[in-house]
Protein backbone atom coordinates (compact mmCIF):
# COMPACT_ATOMS: atom_id res chain seq x y z
CA UNK A 1 0.00 0.00 0.00
CA UNK A 2 3.03 2.52 0.86
CA UNK A 3 4.57 1.74 -2.71
CA UNK A 4 1.40 2.78 -4.15
CA UNK A 5 1.11 5.63 -2.75
CA UNK A 6 4.50 6.80 -3.09
CA UNK A 7 3.89 6.25 -7.24
CA UNK A 8 0.86 7.82 -7.57
CA UNK A 9 2.21 10.79 -5.21
CA UNK A 10 5.18 11.08 -7.58
CA UNK A 11 2.91 11.55 -10.09
CA UNK A 12 1.11 14.38 -8.42
CA UNK A 13 3.82 16.07 -7.97
CA UNK A 14 5.15 16.50 -11.02
CA UNK A 15 1.30 17.09 -12.26
CA UNK A 16 1.49 20.00 -9.76
CA UNK A 17 4.59 21.61 -11.14
CA UNK A 18 3.47 21.40 -14.85
CA UNK A 19 -0.14 22.12 -13.81
CA UNK A 20 -0.46 25.89 -15.36
CA UNK A 21 0.95 24.04 -18.69
CA UNK A 22 -0.96 20.87 -18.14
CA UNK A 23 -4.28 22.99 -17.98
CA UNK A 24 -3.29 25.37 -21.22
CA UNK A 25 -2.22 21.65 -23.11
CA UNK A 26 -5.87 20.43 -21.86
CA UNK A 27 -7.95 23.17 -23.15
CA UNK A 28 -6.73 24.73 -26.18
CA UNK A 29 -7.81 21.34 -28.44
CA UNK A 30 -10.95 20.97 -27.35
CA UNK A 31 -11.76 24.80 -27.22
CA UNK A 32 -10.71 24.77 -31.07
CA UNK A 33 -12.98 21.90 -31.60
CA UNK A 34 -16.16 23.15 -29.79
CA UNK A 35 -15.58 26.58 -31.84
CA UNK A 36 -15.01 25.28 -35.16
CA UNK A 37 -16.96 22.55 -35.19
CA UNK A 38 -19.69 22.92 -32.40
CA UNK A 39 -20.74 26.63 -32.06
CA UNK A 40 -20.30 27.04 -36.61
CA UNK A 41 -22.46 23.81 -36.97
CA UNK A 42 -24.44 24.21 -33.91
CA UNK A 43 -27.49 24.93 -35.78
CA UNK A 44 -26.94 23.57 -39.01
CA UNK A 45 -26.52 19.55 -38.41
CA UNK A 46 -28.55 17.69 -35.64
CA UNK A 47 -28.29 14.28 -34.94
CA UNK A 48 -31.01 12.52 -33.02
CA UNK A 49 -33.09 15.53 -32.38
CA UNK A 50 -30.13 17.28 -30.69
CA UNK A 51 -27.45 19.79 -31.56
CA UNK A 52 -24.20 18.66 -32.88
CA UNK A 53 -22.65 20.51 -29.98
CA UNK A 54 -24.63 18.60 -27.94
CA UNK A 55 -23.08 15.50 -29.27
CA UNK A 56 -20.08 16.89 -29.79
CA UNK A 57 -19.33 17.41 -25.74
CA UNK A 58 -19.86 13.88 -24.93
CA UNK A 59 -17.59 12.96 -27.70
CA UNK A 60 -15.15 15.36 -26.64
CA UNK A 61 -15.04 13.80 -23.10
CA UNK A 62 -14.61 10.23 -24.64
CA UNK A 63 -11.56 11.61 -26.33
CA UNK A 64 -9.63 13.41 -23.92
CA UNK A 65 -10.06 11.00 -21.18
CA UNK A 66 -8.57 8.81 -23.45
CA UNK A 67 -5.58 11.18 -24.66
CA UNK A 68 -4.99 12.45 -21.36
CA UNK A 69 -4.96 8.55 -19.82
CA UNK A 70 -2.42 7.75 -22.37
CA UNK A 71 -0.42 10.44 -22.02
CA UNK A 72 1.24 9.01 -18.53
CA UNK A 73 3.05 6.99 -21.03
CA UNK A 74 5.14 9.31 -21.90
CA UNK A 75 6.25 10.69 -18.52
CA UNK A 76 6.52 6.80 -18.10
CA UNK A 77 9.20 6.84 -20.99
CA UNK A 78 11.27 10.00 -19.53
CA UNK A 79 11.13 8.31 -16.09
CA UNK A 80 12.88 5.17 -18.14
CA UNK A 81 14.81 6.52 -20.64
CA UNK A 82 16.10 9.75 -19.43
CA UNK A 83 15.82 9.61 -15.84
CA UNK A 84 16.26 5.86 -14.95
CA UNK A 85 13.84 6.36 -12.21
CA UNK A 86 12.25 2.92 -13.12
CA UNK A 87 15.65 1.33 -12.52
CA UNK A 88 15.04 2.93 -8.68
CA UNK A 89 11.69 1.04 -8.59
CA UNK A 90 13.24 -2.13 -9.50
CA UNK A 91 15.70 -1.61 -6.30
CA UNK A 92 13.14 0.01 -4.05
CA UNK A 93 10.54 -2.62 -2.15
CA UNK A 94 7.90 -1.65 -4.34
CA UNK A 95 5.66 -4.29 -5.59
CA UNK A 96 5.11 -4.51 -9.65
CA UNK A 97 1.38 -4.58 -8.59
CA UNK A 98 1.51 -1.48 -6.61
CA UNK A 99 3.77 0.42 -9.11
CA UNK A 100 1.01 -0.20 -11.88
CA UNK A 101 -1.90 0.81 -9.91
CA UNK A 102 0.18 4.26 -8.53
CA UNK A 103 0.43 4.56 -12.41
CA UNK A 104 -2.38 3.54 -13.68
CA UNK A 105 -4.24 5.83 -11.22
CA UNK A 106 -2.07 9.02 -12.10
CA UNK A 107 -3.04 8.59 -15.76
CA UNK A 108 -7.13 8.67 -14.55
CA UNK A 109 -6.24 11.58 -12.35
CA UNK A 110 -4.69 13.75 -15.18
CA UNK A 111 -7.67 12.49 -17.76
CA UNK A 112 -10.15 13.43 -14.87
CA UNK A 113 -9.00 16.77 -14.78
CA UNK A 114 -9.06 17.69 -18.46
CA UNK A 115 -12.63 16.34 -18.13
CA UNK A 116 -13.29 18.96 -15.73
CA UNK A 117 -11.70 21.69 -18.39
CA UNK A 118 -13.74 20.63 -20.92
CA UNK A 119 -17.03 21.02 -18.85
CA UNK A 120 -16.40 24.21 -17.54
CA UNK A 121 -15.33 25.21 -21.73
CA UNK A 122 -18.62 23.85 -23.09
CA UNK A 123 -20.48 26.18 -20.00
CA UNK A 124 -20.83 29.44 -22.01
CA UNK A 125 -22.29 27.63 -25.10
CA UNK A 126 -25.23 27.28 -23.28
CA UNK A 127 -25.71 23.41 -23.80
CA UNK A 128 -27.32 21.62 -20.68
CA UNK A 129 -26.40 17.78 -20.19
CA UNK A 130 -26.80 15.57 -17.74
CA UNK A 131 -24.22 14.52 -15.48
CA UNK A 132 -25.23 11.31 -13.38
CA UNK A 133 -23.82 8.50 -12.06
CA UNK A 134 -23.99 6.34 -15.28
CA UNK A 135 -21.76 9.31 -16.79
CA UNK A 136 -19.54 9.20 -14.18
CA UNK A 137 -19.01 5.28 -14.70
CA UNK A 138 -18.47 5.49 -18.14
CA UNK A 139 -15.38 8.50 -17.90
CA UNK A 140 -13.96 6.74 -14.61
CA UNK A 141 -13.84 3.07 -17.04
CA UNK A 142 -12.95 4.65 -20.09
CA UNK A 143 -9.58 6.52 -18.36
CA UNK A 144 -9.00 3.11 -16.31
CA UNK A 145 -8.92 1.22 -19.88
CA UNK A 146 -6.13 3.92 -21.41
CA UNK A 147 -4.53 4.52 -18.56
CA UNK A 148 -3.55 0.56 -18.31
CA UNK A 149 -3.08 0.61 -21.96
CA UNK A 150 -0.54 3.19 -21.67
CA UNK A 151 1.83 1.17 -19.08
CA UNK A 152 1.25 -1.38 -20.82
CA UNK A 153 2.47 0.03 -24.00
CA UNK A 154 5.09 2.38 -22.16
CA UNK A 155 7.20 -0.79 -20.64
CA UNK A 156 7.05 -2.24 -24.12
CA UNK A 157 8.37 0.17 -26.03
CA UNK A 158 12.29 0.16 -26.81
CA UNK A 159 12.47 4.07 -27.01
CA UNK A 160 10.56 7.17 -26.38
CA UNK A 161 10.34 7.92 -30.21
CA UNK A 162 8.64 4.52 -30.50
CA UNK A 163 5.70 6.07 -28.28
CA UNK A 164 5.11 8.65 -30.83
CA UNK A 165 4.41 5.82 -32.49
CA UNK A 166 2.14 4.29 -31.22
CA UNK A 167 0.16 7.04 -30.44
CA UNK A 168 0.03 7.98 -34.22
CA UNK A 169 -0.85 4.61 -35.05
CA UNK A 170 -3.65 3.65 -32.27
CA UNK A 171 -4.93 6.64 -30.35
CA UNK A 172 -5.18 9.23 -33.11
CA UNK A 173 -7.64 7.36 -35.21
CA UNK A 174 -9.37 5.74 -32.30
CA UNK A 175 -9.96 9.63 -31.64
CA UNK A 176 -11.73 10.40 -34.88
CA UNK A 177 -13.58 7.23 -35.48
CA UNK A 178 -14.63 6.32 -32.09
CA UNK A 179 -17.87 7.98 -32.30
CA UNK A 180 -16.33 10.99 -31.11
CA UNK A 181 -17.37 13.54 -34.00
CA UNK A 182 -19.74 11.51 -35.62
CA UNK A 183 -22.39 8.60 -35.41
CA UNK A 184 -20.90 5.25 -36.07
CA UNK A 185 -23.65 4.39 -37.57
CA UNK A 186 -23.66 6.65 -40.53
CA UNK A 187 -20.88 4.36 -41.69
CA UNK A 188 -21.41 0.88 -43.90
CA UNK A 189 -22.45 -2.34 -41.55
CA UNK A 190 -18.61 -3.35 -42.05
CA UNK A 191 -16.89 -0.33 -40.81
CA UNK A 192 -19.16 -0.41 -37.75
CA UNK A 193 -18.30 -4.32 -37.04
CA UNK A 194 -14.62 -3.05 -36.89
CA UNK A 195 -15.18 0.00 -35.06
CA UNK A 196 -17.31 -2.13 -32.58
CA UNK A 197 -14.08 -3.69 -30.98
CA UNK A 198 -12.87 -0.42 -30.39
CA UNK A 199 -13.02 0.68 -26.62
CA UNK A 200 -13.43 3.66 -27.49
CA UNK A 201 -16.43 3.46 -29.87
CA UNK A 202 -18.40 1.95 -26.41
CA UNK A 203 -17.33 4.92 -23.97
CA UNK A 204 -18.23 7.31 -26.80
CA UNK A 205 -22.04 5.58 -27.01
CA UNK A 206 -21.86 5.26 -22.72
CA UNK A 207 -20.89 8.52 -22.36
CA UNK A 208 -23.47 10.49 -24.60
CA UNK A 209 -25.97 8.43 -24.01
CA UNK A 210 -25.78 8.82 -20.12
CA UNK A 211 -25.31 12.19 -20.53
CA UNK A 212 -28.14 13.56 -23.28
CA UNK A 213 -30.55 11.38 -20.90
CA UNK A 214 -30.81 8.37 -23.20
CA UNK A 215 -31.03 4.40 -22.04
CA UNK A 216 -27.85 3.45 -21.59
CA UNK A 217 -26.48 0.15 -22.93
CA UNK A 218 -25.13 -2.34 -20.02
CA UNK A 219 -23.02 -3.68 -23.03
CA UNK A 220 -20.82 -0.62 -23.32
CA UNK A 221 -19.65 -0.42 -19.75
CA UNK A 222 -19.46 -4.75 -19.36
CA UNK A 223 -16.93 -4.20 -22.70
CA UNK A 224 -15.10 -1.44 -20.95
CA UNK A 225 -14.65 -3.32 -17.91
CA UNK A 226 -13.22 -6.33 -19.66
CA UNK A 227 -10.96 -4.27 -21.78
CA UNK A 228 -9.77 -2.43 -18.64
CA UNK A 229 -9.19 -5.83 -16.84
CA UNK A 230 -6.99 -7.06 -19.69
CA UNK A 231 -4.93 -3.81 -20.18
CA UNK A 232 -4.35 -3.79 -16.55
CA UNK A 233 -3.69 -7.61 -16.62
CA UNK A 234 -1.24 -6.85 -19.78
CA UNK A 235 0.50 -3.47 -17.51
CA UNK A 236 1.35 -6.29 -14.85
CA UNK A 237 3.35 -8.92 -17.27
CA UNK A 238 5.04 -6.15 -19.21
CA UNK A 239 5.97 -4.48 -16.24
CA UNK A 240 7.60 -8.17 -15.03
CA UNK A 241 8.84 -8.52 -18.23
CA UNK A 242 10.79 -5.14 -17.70
CA UNK A 243 11.95 -5.78 -14.52
CA UNK A 244 13.54 -9.40 -15.89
Amino acid sequence: MQGFIAVYLRELLILKYRFKRQLAGMAISPLLYLITFGYAMGDVIRFGGHSYLEFLIPGLVAMGSMTQAFAIATDINVARFYWNIFEEFQAAPISNLSYVAGEVLAGMTRALLAIVVILLLSLPFGVVLHYGPMFWLAVLLNCFVFASLAVALAMLVKSHADQSLLTNFIITPMAFLGGTFFPVEKLPEWAQTLLSFLPLTHASHAIRASSLGQPVQLVDYLVLVVAGAVFFWLALHSVNRARD
